[in-house]
């Protein structure tokens, strides 16, 4: 739903009963789709594995807004070839949770869990199948555009179906950006407006022997304490993957912004230490308790 037919006052309260205020989300903003076309695909590699067809896949974001798509579960892809079908029922395409920015494309995601991540390419595999000249590939999806509002996950729910040519095998994609969307992405000193009004900052970037630190500094100029929640950011670069395990970004604890005072705190991820080109997908509550808008960081020089 726009946010122009909803400027009635919100009644917000905070995570502390003396912290309740109204709030109206900022004159301008749009929650809802971005009216694009939905998701794309194409093969980046097509090759026999003890006796099944590997087809592993590049997704790209054409939705002309932040989004998060899947492969339908329990469904699955249909590879067309001489005729015939064939169900293939491994089916990993998915953006593993993240919302990705509009005009991005991806090749993996950090799958497992937190103590045990694992790096998982995007495929699909169908049994007992050969590459075949004009074969096809049909996959099923669900996707989710626009800002996160933990109380309604599902909201802005589009479905469409990846129509992918196996012979057109794609070898020279440029990671992530595959078409560059005006005024998206933000410079590292950013100041960005969260919710009540508190300016988030990222402060410095710094390399670690696993990954990344960010320092992260709120400014509240408002009258009460406050909370911004961010999570726990993830990255993506110039190899196609996103790093960081997903987690709703209310589940990572974040230190209290005082009135009239600052805050600061750090989050880590794990990247390999060659990752290059590197972005954070950024949410932050903005406008009311547990919705989140999306930001593209350059971080590139690091």
């Amino acid at each position: 739903m726009s946010t122009k037919k909803a400027l009635l006052p919100l009644l917000v309260c905070a995570l502390f009963t003396f912290a309740c205020r109204y709030i109206v989300l900022p004159e301008g903003i749009d929650t809802g789709s971005g009216g694009g076309k939905g998701w794309s695909a194409v093969a980046t590699s097509v090759k026999s594995e003890a006796g099944n067809l590997r087809i592993e896949l590049t997704i790209r974001n054409e939705t002309n807004d932040w989004s998060a798509m899947q492969a339908v579960a329990g469904k699955p892809a249909i590879l067309s070839a001489d005729g015939k079908t064939t169900n293939c029922d491994t089916v990993v395409v998915s953006t593993g949770g993240h919302r990705l920015a509009p005009g991005f494309q991806m090749r993996g995601f950090t799958g497992g869990t937190r103590a045990e991540p694992v790096l998982q390419p995007l495929y699909v595999e169908c049994p007992g199948a050969e590459p075949t000249p004009g074969a096809t590939l049909a996959i099923q999806y669900v996707y989710y555009t626009g800002w996160y509002n933990y109380y309604e996950p599902e909201a802005n729910k589009g479905e469409g179906t990846l129509e992918v040519n196996l012979d057109e095998i794609a070898t020279d994609l440029t990671y992530p950006i595959a078409q560059p969307v005006e005024g998206l992405i933000k410079p590292p000193d950013a100041e960005i407006t969260a919710i009540n009004d508190v300016v988030l900052t990222l402060t410095n970037v710094e390399r670690t022997d696993s990954g990344l630190r960010f320092s992260w500094k709120t400014a509240n100029p408002g009258e009460y304490p406050s909370y911004v929640h961010i999570g726990i950011p993830p990255v993506i670069g110039a190899d196609g993957i996103i790093y960081g395990i997903y987690e709703t970004p209310d589940l990572a604890s974040v230190p209290i912004t005082p009135a009239g005072g600052e805050a600061e705190w750090t989050t880590e991820v794990a990247v390999p230490s060659d990752a290059t080109g590197l972005y954070i997908l950024l949410s932050v509550e903005t406008g009311k308790q547990r919705l989140y808008a999306n930001y593209a960081i350059d971080i590139t020089d690091k």
